[in-house]
């Protein structure tokens, strides 16, 4: 601010920061030690010793360092926002509070060494770890949340499948052009709606199909592998997905499922073909009905109405249903011939879910729409590992993309287990700014080791008490 006194001009000292004097040789000083409830909640659900029972045959002498600790090690790296193996360098060098932790050749070795079988051995390590985490939730709280759609909770389980592309800026096995004119992985996901964790995922060429049958089928197999036996069998799992998870073959083996115990049923986008635009066409006016938003108040502009009847589906599941929605566009909305000639933009999905028990023809579409989460879901992941791969080999990055989403599951099981408010349903940047990079003090005092969060640091008593949740949480007992 500028003051003027007898002809002068001056600025006022108000807001100035105090001078300081840079040096490097600080001692008993830590970073990002919120990353340390991290490593220790993969210890409390067993996550670490179940990669260390997994990968001990890459350790056939016992000797140097434990591989499913290093791979917990690159889990906790990558969730902490780290984006390259020489990132584990933040944990080795504050070995105070992570340990002994593994150099990045000894990490290198470790993504190179675990082929097909020792992979398939820590999604199943991972998916052990859940049922641990799922049981601490419940005896410490409600359990795992409840997905919602137009204001009401949903029963049982939500599984989002989407693909999305990872552009790669060199040379990389497997690699190839993308639809969209760029080069890279299209790898294809299932994240769970209820906590955002990461249920499974499938590393593919870049030119591979969208709406791949066999794909979408192991990826989905895959994750209801995740699912802990007391939940996948006797709770509903909703499976959800845009137009390309609407292959027959794919709805078919989940309507096959049924028949093994696992109550399984659809929400998959469908295309508008012509059949569907007549139907459309010939649609009552008095049979729209006006669409819901997210929170169950009416959406401005939106109708929905059941075209069940209207469209040949003879060759799809039994008591398959066909719904649409008719809005209007939103302004850069991407219409087709039909939208503009309507004047509206529409979107169709089918549905296994009946009509009786509550699945109208606005719920449900209110419900699919929802799937859009899982975009929020693969952005986040992206920061979390998946959006950048280290290796030249396709073998590497596979295992890169598994380690990522145990890191992604050691997030939501940290929102899950110790956190309230505002940060139980926090994004992984704000997370990390708030309270995995957070700085402490490191002291040694009473044969205790004691890291001393600064009094003044905004979020000091949420991670003190995540801290505290973290050590009261019931063990695994094996």
């Amino acid at each position: 601010m500028s003051v003027q006194a007898e002809g002068t001009f001056y600025v006022q000292g108000i807001g100035l920061r105090p001078k300081v004097h840079v040096s490097a040789d600080g001692s008993g000083v830590v970073g990002h030690a919120g990353a340390r409830l991290l490593t220790d909640l993969a210890d409390a659900t067993g996550l670490t010793a179940a990669y260390s029972a997994a990968l001990r045959p890459l350790r056939p002498r016992g000797t140097g360092h434990d591989p499913g600790r290093v791979a917990t090690d690159l889990a906790v790296m990558l969730a902490d926002g780290g984006e390259a193996i020489a990132d584990l360098a933040v944990l080795r060098d504050q070995a105070g509070v992570f340990g002994p932790v593994a150099s990045t050749p000894t990490a290198w070795r470790l993504l190179a060494d675990t082929d097909e079988t020792a992979l398939a051995s820590l999604r199943a390590a991972r998916g052990s770890a859940r049922e641990v985490a799922w049981m601490q939730a419940a005896e410490t709280g409600e359990g795992i949340p409840a997905a919602r759609a137009g204001g009401r909770e949903l029963p049982g389980l939500v599984l989002d499948l989407d693909a999305t592309l990872v552009t790669c800026h060199s040379e990389k096995e497997q690699a190839a052009p993308t639809y969209k004119g760029g080069f890279g992985f299209h790898p294809l996901l299932c994240f769970l709606a209820n906590t955002g964790e990461a249920m499974s995922g499938r590393l593919r060429p870049g030119n591979s199909g969208a709406n791949t049958a066999t794909d979408h089928i192991a990826v989905l197999d895959q994750a209801l592998a995740q699912i802990p036996d007391a939940q996948r069998h006797g709770t509903d799992i909703l499976i959800r997905a845009d137009s390309a998870g609407s292959a027959k073959a794919f709805l078919a083996h989940i309507r096959d499922l049924r028949k093994r115990g696992v109550r399984t049923y659809f929400s998959v986008g469908y295309p508008v073909t012509e059949p569907v635009r007549r139907a459309v066409r010939a649609m009552p006016e008095r049979l729209w009905h006006p669409a819901l938003d997210q929170d169950g108040t009416l959406r401005d502009g939106a109708e929905v109405a059941e075209l069940t009847g209207m469209v040949d589906l003879a060759s799809y599941p039994t008591d398959t249903r066909v719904i649409v929605r008719r809005e209007r566009p939103h302004p850069g909305a991407q219409l087709s011939l039909f939208d503009q000639d309507e004047g509206l933009r529409h979107q169709v999905f089918l549905t296994d879910t009946p009509s009786h028990g509550g699945g109208s023809a606005q719920f449900l579409e209110v419900r699919h729409r929802g799937h859009a989460t899982i975009e929020d879901h693969i952005r986040c992941g992206k920061t979390t590992g998946f959006g950048r791969f280290p290796s030249r080999h396709f073998a590497v990055n596979a295992v890169w993309l598994e380690l990522s989403l145990a890191a992604i599951d050691l997030l939501a099981w940290t929102r899950v287990l110790l956190l309230d408010g505002e940060l139980a349903t926090a994004e992984p940047k704000k997370l990390r700014y708030r309270l995995l990079h957070i700085a402490a003090r490191l002291t040694r005092g009473g044969r205790r080791l004691r890291l001393r969060i600064s009094a003044t640091w905004p979020w000091r008593n949420e991670l003190a008490t995540a801290f505290h949740r973290l050590a009261a949480l019931p063990r695994p007992t094996s």
